[in-house]
Parts: structure tokens; C-alpha cells; sequence
């Protein structure tokens, strides 16, 4: 996949999703102890367990899966947004743009919260470095100002914590569920 020029990423279909979550998730999640598949399902699952909505739960589960494209680099094409625009023709703006929002919302909540930073991973901290770094206080305001940036943030929190080694998740196939309806329901709306 080119992912240096935005005009050239092209969505995937939903069993592409799926099959990339089923066949290339099993390596390690950056610098984590844990799998990507692993982390995918925590964060899900967290954000079930706070009875966030559908969307959101999915914008959880989903929100790291530029990482299992060909080719990507944070480097090139900041993850969040290469995923918001691969799934972009399948799901609402109430799953993509959380999504694509939720690298900033870290930022946000470096710039927030003084202490949000030494919670961080050290993997996470690692890359806030190269993600831009915290936030001023003017890009913290016009930030958390814009639409969907609070289901960013708990989707930001969630991932955060969706760090645990051998941590109980819900069955993937319970999410495939949820994304199968959610990208169903966007299609029928889509046509009206």
C-alpha cells in the first residue's frame, strides 16, 4: 500500500478487517509485552465494560489497525489517520474520526493533565517524542473543542490501559458482530 500520499489509500472491506485482525495481529504490539490482537481486544473490552457505545467500542477495537498495513510507518502517515481513511468506507465518522483523533488526544492529555505523562508506558512516552509532543494550551483548547475529540480521549485512556499481560477479553467474535452490524446499518444509510 502507498501510504506516503493520502489520495492513494484505498479502504478495505470489512473481511479484510477481519482477516487482518485473525491472521496479522500476532506480533508484538510496539514495545508492549503484549500482542496487537491482544491489545485490540483489552482496549474493546475496556471500553465495553464503561458502556461506551457500538461505534466506540469498535473505534477501540480498530484503532491501531494502520499498524497491521503493508508498508506503514508512523513516519510516513501517522497510524490514527491511515486508519480512519482505510475504514472510512465502512463505518460512521462515530468510528473513524475517535480513531483518527486518538494520537492527539494523547498530546491533549500530556497538555491536560501534568501527570498523565509519567503514567504513560514507556513505549508511549517514546513516541509522543516523535507524535509531536504535548500539546500547548492553545492546541489543547482548539482540540478537545472539536467534535468527537471526548470519545477520542476515552478511547485514548482505554488504550493506555489496554497494556496487561493475560488479561480476560471479550471473544473476538462478539466485536466481528458489532462491526458486521455497525458497517451494515452505514451501507443502508449510505444508499438512502
Amino acid at each position: 500500500m502507498q501510504t506516503q500520499n493520502r489520495q492513494f489509500v484505498r479502504g478495505i472491506t470489512l473481511p479484510q478487517v477481519i482477516d487482518w485482525l485473525q491472521n496479522r495481529a500476532g506480533g508484538l504490539y510496539g514495545g508492549e509485552a503484549i500482542t496487537q490482537l491482544e491489545h485490540a481486544l483489552q482496549c474493546a473490552s475496556l471500553a465495553m465494560q464503561e458502556g461506551a457505545s457500538d461505534a466506540l467500542v469498535i473505534a477501540a477495537l480498530l484503532h491501531d489497525l494502520a499498524h497491521m498495513a503493508d508498508d506503514e510507518t508512523d513516519e510516513t502517515f501517522p497510524h490514527g489517520e491511515l486508519a480512519a481513511l482505510l475504514l472510512a468506507e465502512l463505518f460512521d465518522k462515530d468510528v473513524t474520526e475517535p480513531i483518527r483523533m486518538h494520537v492527539d488526544a494523547k498530546r491533549y492529555l500530556c497538555a491536560a493533565d501534568p501527570l498523565y505523562w509519567s503514567g504513560l508506558s514507556h513505549a508511549s512516552q517514546r513516541s509522543l517524542i516523535w507524535q509531536g509532543g504535548p500539546f500547548s494550551v492553545t492546541q489543547a483548547t482548539e482540540f478537545i473543542d472539536q467534535d468527537y475529540a471526548e470519545d477520542a480521549v476515552s478511547l485514548r485512556q482505554w488504550d493506555d490501559m489496554a497494556k496487561v499481560v493475560g488479561a480476560r477479553t471479550v471473544d473476538l467474535q462478539v466485536f466481528i458482530a458489532m462491526m458486521e452490524k455497525l458497517s451494515l446499518e452505514f451501507a443502508q444509510a449510505e444508499t438512502v
